[in-house]
């Protein structure tokens, strides 16, 4: 899997830029907010259709202009893709693979998968349970196209029932919706749970070990996953999950109208993390935990290459700059094989590192 080429037209900073790029290391400099972390997220966007820094489309169109226009030429599958995206500040942005239009999002999975590492990402562990909520949400929608719908639609019911509940006191007639709401949140909230729960125990096959090796066999991370408190089984079918999400939901039901906001599904939920079975979020120091969010990140590296027999896209934005020498030598020795993008701010020789190819990014263009 890999990028051969990227064309931008008014993506961020970028007027244009045309570029091609090596199979194994492209490694992209140049100085502080010239542009090379955009570069970083259009790839990630036309792996899944969203950003890591983001979240609305219009954020990354150029200012004073109205639309914006992604291309990337993608080997995967032993095919060549050509996708686009189309971005606009009036309409609804335009996805397309070999120039078909694609309905929903979904159909981008598995054609160019993913892992971005940024400096964010070292805070994972140490950061609430939204910042492990979308380290799981980003990896699984590049696998499970059907999780990415559903995750779509409970986003969507959940603002609707948040909504009726922060507004039904002055308008009572609202209520009347609530329960409808309220069963399909549950509905999609169960297979929410259930891709969460599988994604999560293939983590437990893969990450230890990596952390076994990382921390030379001085720590054991284990991991977790905290949902609805009524579901004692996530791995159930999802019809087993949504009785139990149910359960809650009623029980919920009168303190959720008290409190105004939807205090019951698996919007709550969290990748539990421990070191030695102690939890790495309150007792870790500063570098166990971002030796545990690498461990993460590279485990999820090993179950896209087992799911799909190739290496996902590695994109190293300006993380190695944030570890030591030892965190770096150890990523460094992870990633062969496979295509990888990193960013620094000047042009360095990064031993280890399979050969490749340097672009330097100034004000937004390829000098």
């Amino acid at each position: 899997m890999r990028v051969r080429g990227l064309e931008l037209d008014y993506f961020r900073n970028y007027v244009h830029l045309s570029a091609r790029f090596h199979p194994k290391v492209n490694l992209i400099y140049g100085d502080n907010a010239q542009g090379k972390t955009n570069l970083l997220e259009a790839i990630a966007y036309l792996s899944s259709a969203r950003s890591h820094r983001a979240r609305y489309d219009r954020e990354m169109i150029m200012l004073g202009v109205g639309d914006a226009f992604l291309k990337g030429e993608v080997d995967s599958r032993e095919r060549t893709f050509l996708l686009e995206a189309r971005l606009s500040r009036g309409k609804s942005r335009q996805l397309y693979s070999n120039g078909v239009r694609l309905k929903t999002a979904a159909e981008l999975t598995g054609i160019l998968n993913t892992v971005l590492f940024c400096p964010e990402d070292l805070t994972l562990i140490r950061d609430g349970a939204a910042a492990r909520r979308r380290f799981l949400d980003s990896a699984i929608c590049q696998l499970r196209p059907r999780y990415a719908q559903a995750l779509g639609e409970y986003q969507r019911l959940y603002d609707h029932k948040t909504r009726i509940l922060r507004d039904w006191p002055e308008n009572p007639s609202l209520l009347a919706t609530l329960d409808d709401f309220s069963l399909r949140m549950a509905q999609t909230g169960a297979l929410v749970i259930h891709y969460r729960a599988h994604f999560i125990r293939r983590l437990k096959e893969t990450a230890p070990a990596i952390h076994r090796d990382f921390s030379g066999g001085r720590e054991e991370l284990s991991l977790a996953y905290e949902t609805v408190s009524t579901v004692e089984d996530p791995m159930a079918s999802p019809r087993d999950i949504l009785v139990r999400l149910l359960e809650h939901q009623q029980s919920h039901r009168q303190a959720e109208l008290d409190a105004r906001q939807c205090l019951s599904g698996p919007h709550k939920d969290d990748l539990v993390v421990e070191l030695d079975g102690r939890s790495a979020k309150t007792y870790g120091s500063q570098g166990q935990t971002r030796t545990a969010a690498l461990s993460l990140k590279l485990a999820q590296r090993e179950i896209f290459f087992q799911d799909t027999g190739e290496y996902p896209v590695l994109l190293l934005d300006d993380v190695l700059s944030e570890l030591d020498a030892k965190r770096q030598s150890f990523v460094l020795n992870h990633i062969q094989g496979g295509q990888v993008f990193i960013t620094c701010c000047e042009e360095e020789k990064l031993e280890g590192l399979e050969e490749g190819a340097s672009f330097r990014i100034q004000g937004g263009a390829l000098v």
